[in-house]
């Protein structure tokens, strides 16, 4: 009986042969499925962020480019298309049309397109710009088979636009705008923001600011390019003036944004505008980014140009915080000034801008809640969503 048992055992057992191989088969190709499907997982992620880098940046360019007037929302879908056309997603390039870019008043608002927003009535209250790229499709390497396709369809959004007014500016310049302590000078109007030695504001001072240094080829450098440093309307922030006419320093540094240059700047640190027609007031220059080859109010740069160089940031200070020679005075606040034109040679020329009265975007800055009011008229870009 028992011998009987032993025998009916083996024979079940002979009979399960090969049956461990086919499990451990099966767990195999179950196993490599995961680990290829967690492969591919991992691979769109990727390219989703890469994909979302890029909307954000198109994004941003555009927003950028806002200025309350019909040629910001066109400089605005150029940018954003030209952005996004020069990234290169899952090997390939990712191509928008005009028709991924829209705008809106309001972040939660409908977005329209570019021809409504153009209308001059609507162009002065568009704050937001919203790129949304069209599907992209990412090869399927390993996981094609559990997910029954080649290919995944991939897509990506971003919304930027005008931050709240801000109160921290940067990329200013070292001179200084004078404001009497009461006829404040006003949006739109031109001044002179820098006279001829004759016409000082004080013995010894002619509004240039010791900023990054107090040689002259740090003012050179500073107003060809703007300086790196943040600062703030108020008691926040004081500097030092700096003494002296430095005619020289001044000139070369406003001449690169007109494609002029001395022996120590060049074009491709400091590029000019890509218009550099001089006496246009700004609704003539910003009328000229339309249609720049027909327009009467355009003039090409022999270098390769920027737009908006000529728009800068200058801190306007109240004529009592001067004295004479070298002296510390505080900010009152910012403003943004169109460049009218060059300054002459010699130790004389005219500095003359206008001050800009329609919202605009500079480049970088932000809002300190426990500082000065912030600036109505000035906004920087910013990334929302």
């Amino acid at each position: 009986m028992r011998q009987e048992t032993i025998k009916n055992i083996s024979e079940e057992r002979r009979g399960e042969r090969g049956s461990i191989l086919a499990v451990s088969a099966i767990g195999m190709l179950s196993f490599l499925l995961a680990v290829g499907l967690c492969v591919d997982i991992s691979h769109f992620y990727l390219a989703k962020t890469e994909l979302q880098n890029a909307a954000d940046a198109s994004a941003l360019a555009a927003a950028a480019a806002l200025n309350a007037h019909p040629s910001g929302i066109e400089m605005a879908t150029d940018r954003a298309v030209q952005a996004m056309n020069n990234y290169d997603f899952n090997n390939n390039g990712v191509q928008i049309t005009r028709a991924n870019v829209t705008f809106a008043v309001n972040i939660n608002d409908t977005y329209m397109s570019e021809a409504d927003a153009k209308a001059p009535s609507v162009a002065k209250t568009i704050r937001f710009v919203r790129v949304v790229t069209n599907d992209s499709p990412v090869s399927v390497s390993f996981a094609a088979i559990a997910l029954k396709t080649d290919s995944v369809d991939l897509a990506a959004e971003a919304t930027a636009g005008m931050s709240v007014p801000p109160n921290n500016f940067c990329d200013w310049i070292p001179l200084s705008v004078i404001d009497e302590n009461v006829a404040t000078i006003l949006p739109g109007q031109t001044y002179v923001i820098r006279g001829a030695p004759q016409n000082s504001v004080s013995p010894g001072n002619y509004q240039v600011l010791a900023v990054a240094g107090r040689g002259g080829s740090d003012v050179r450098a500073g107003i060809a390019s703007g300086v790196d440093e943040c600062a703030e309307a108020g008691a926040t922030y004081s500097i030092d003036t700096k003494p002296g006419v430095n005619s020289g320093p001044v000139r070369a540094g406003i001449n690169t944004r007109f494609d002029d240059y001395d022996s120590q700047l060049d074009p491709t640190n400091h590029p000019p505008d890509t218009n550099v027609m001089e006496n246009i007031t700004y609704k003539q220059y910003l009328q000229a980014q339309v249609n720049p080859d027909s327009s009467p109010y355009h003039q090409s740069p022999r270098n390769p140009g920027v737009p908006g160089r000529r728009v800068v940031i200058i801190p306007i200070i109240k004529i009592s915080e001067y004295d004479n020679g070298r002296n510390v005075v505080t900010f009152d606040r910012f403003g943004a000034f169109f460049l009218k034109r060059k300054i002459d040679g010699g130790n004389g020329g005219d500095l003359e801008a206008e001050y800009i009265e329609d919202r605009v975007v500079v480049g970088r800055g932000g809002f300190n809640p426990g500082g000065a009011p912030g600036n109505a008229l000035m906004a920087v870009p910013v990334l929302y969503k």
